[in-house]
């Protein structure tokens, strides 16, 4: 998995190395320079030269907007570059790029631009430092209405580098080129709809001197890790049994209500479980034993017959919710949870709570896996969902109190999907860019994914590694579909995927 770093963390990473010797802060801003110049031609190819405008604000973004004005000016570009603001003083690399450019051109105010007069502009105005709004400018405004290729160098401007909120004004990107490693905005909330296409470049600080973190390091300390692919083995033995790949159990509600819990056990099934067993009451028993052939099915009544079913020690994960129904859910939830196997709450075994979220706390353990939307988010976490609503934390930050607060794994649905366990780790499986899956939003869907995920703990993954896999499959089996998707169809494009990875 890749880090992406907060603005803090990638602030300290190019401190260190440059405190380190290894590389100098010029070096380090020709390199991003020359890396928007690469990025803008492979991304344009077929463009020939013509007129780019360079917005140059006044921090080291700035000073990286030199350096593009200075280097598409060697390759042929009309260029003309407008300074957002004049400081007395720009940080001290800044200052040499405007000096080297200014031997070059001119430098205008940014009251000056006119975006109709360009074929490309680079913002290079406070890349990951913006934190307030810019003061409306027309000139800004004409950028929003009428865009012309606008690159954006590490972020656009009045996109947050930390939650990826726009703060208004704020632009939208053709390109946009960042460094090192991608930061958690180009992922979450509306990054990705910003940010256009993005790419990253290495400018060196990879082979620097990590920086040292502490065992105790607070959450906010540790970096949020992209999942890229699954994090727990998928592959099973040549020699190996259904009973070593462990026996999901799957309680489901009653007539009628079942087809959630059948997709959940059908997922549970393809990820690998040896055994999946769906347990239903006796009015639901035919309707799901007609619909099921490799997936078991048992009546089970109520507390005190789950109590007796979960004496066969064989049952090694267990998924309650989808389909439940509330009552249901209230009476079984406090018996399985006090069984301490690994176990998936999901839909109804969340929202049967949320007149007492407390109540549920108090049964939950470390191998619990919560597993909300953000509506059933806010039903167990009001306070923090409030805080995420008004946009004074980020969802990392929401997903990484719950969890702590609950002392389990959560895993708030998204296309930013954000999985936190208590301990502060904490991961993005993102659906954005070359990895979009809107057809993701079908009903059903959910009920999948938390299905691969008992399947998953039944194979013996770890909770967080459980959830992490599961919904980086989720994404890669609607991608290996595509458009007109139903949730049907995932558990069915799950084998083309694993043997994709392994065949």
């Amino acid at each position: 998995m890749a880090d992406l770093l907060t603005t803090a963390q990638m602030r300290a990473t190019e401190a260190a190395a440059i405190a380190s010797g290894t590389v100098t802060g010029l070096e380090l801003m020709e390199r991003a320079g020359a890396a928007v110049v690469a990025a803008i031609a492979a991304e344009w190819p077929d463009t020939a030269p013509a007129r780019a405008a360079v917005l140059c604000g006044p921090g080291n973004n700035g000073g990286d907007g030199f350096v593009v004005a200075r280097l598409l000016q060697a390759a042929g570009w009309a260029v003309a570059v407008f300074a957002y603001a004049a400081p007395e003083r720009m940080p001290a690399d800044a200052e040499v790029m405007r000096a080297r450019w200014r031997a070059l051109g001119p430098v205008a105010a940014f009251a000056e631009f006119d975006p109709a007069a360009f074929d490309l502009v680079i913002d290079a105005l406070f890349g990951i430092g913006m934190t307030r709004p810019m003061p409306p400018t027309p000139q800004a405004e004409a950028l929003r209405a009428r865009p012309p290729r606008l690159v954006a160098i590490d972020l656009p401007s009045g996109l947050d580098a930390d939650t990826g909120n726009r703060i208004e004004p704020a632009l939208s990107a053709s390109l946009t080129v960042s460094f090192h490693t991608a930061k958690p905005g180009h992922y979450l909330a509306e990054g990705p709809e910003a940010c256009g296409r993005l790419v990253l470049a290495d400018i060196g600080l990879s082979s620097s001197p990590e920086i040292p973190l502490p065992e105790a390091a607070p959450r906010a300390a540790r970096p949020l890790r992209l999942i890229e692919a699954p994090t727990m083995p998928l592959a099973k033995s040549a020699r190996a049994h259904k009973y070593l790949h462990g026996h999901a159990l799957i309680l489901a509600g009653g007539a009628g209500k079942g087809g959630a819990a059948r997709l959940a056990a059908r997922a549970a099934l393809r990820v690998g479980a040896g055994l999946v067993t769906l347990a239903c009451p006796q009015a639901a028993l035919a309707e799901n034993a007609a619909r099921l052939d490799a997936v078991m099915v048992l009546a089970l009544a109520d507390g005190y017959s789950l109590r007796g079913v979960l004496g066969d020690a064989r049952l090694n994960a267990l998924l309650l919710g989808p389909g439940m129904g509330m009552a249901r859910a209230r009476e079984l939830v406090p018996v399985a949870l006090a069984s301490k196997r690994p176990t998936v709450l999901d839909a109804d075994a969340l929202t049967a709570f949320a007149d007492e979220p407390q109540a549920l706390f108090e049964f939950l353990h470390p191998a619990t896996v919560l597993t909300p939307h953000p509506g059933e988010f806010a039903r167990l976490f009001p306070d923090i969902a409030a805080k995420l609503a008004a946009r004074e934390i980020s969802k990392v930050d929401a997903t990484g109190a719950a969890a702590a607060r609950a002392g389990c794994t959560v895993l708030l649905k998204g296309a930013d999907t954000v999985i936190a366990e208590a301990s502060g780790a904490a991961s993005l499986n993102a659906a954005a860019y070359g990895r979009a899956a809107p057809w993701l939003a079908t009903a059903g869907a959910g009920d999948v994914l938390a299905g691969l995920i008992v399947g998953l703990l039944a194979r013996g993954g770890a909770p967080m590694q459980a959830a992490e896999t599961a919904a980086f499959l989720h994404v890669e089996c609607a991608r290996a579909f595509g458009p007109g998707l139903i949730a049907e169809d995932l558990p069915e494009a799950l084998p083309g995927v694993l043997c994709s990875m392994a065949c």
